[in-house]
């Protein structure tokens, strides 16, 4: 069970139940979004480009905290994690272009991989609204 005001979104991926995680969980005034890599979970296709799937990783995000009643205006902190220190450049365009007026705190995190080797970034978001 659930503590009161807890509410676990799903974007419907199958990761998500195989996993046993939420895509996002809002608690209060708080929604927390998952790790989430660049599929597009319309085809479950996961593009070779490591641009076009940090763009899928803001689009499944901005989903996740929209259906919160949230939207990436209110992301306070947010990981990046990227498999190659040669992609940095690539992903943090695409970060710049979502968060250039929101500036959350963030961190971009070099990591040996991720749990398939088609993903080359992962970004996980907290948000807050009062």
């Amino acid at each position: 069970m659930h503590p009161p005001g807890r509410r676990l979104i799903s974007t419907g991926s199958p990761f998500e139940t195989s996993a046993g995680y939420s895509r996002a969980v809002l608690d209060g005034d708080f929604c927390f979004v998952a790790g989430t890599t660049g599929y597009d979970y319309a085809t479950m296709q996961m593009p070779q480009d490591v641009g076009e799937q940090t763009r899928n990783c803001f689009r499944t995000i901005a989903r996740a905290l929209d259906e919160a009643g949230f939207g990436l205006t209110d992301v306070v902190r947010a990981r990046y994690y990227i498999i190659d220190r040669a992609d940095a450049d690539a992903v943090l365009a695409v970060c710049g272009d979502v968060f250039r007026d929101i500036r959350p705190a963030a961190a971009m995190i070099g990591i040996s991989a991720l749990i398939s080797r088609e993903m080359l970034v992962e970004i996980e978001a907290d948000a807050l609204v009062e």
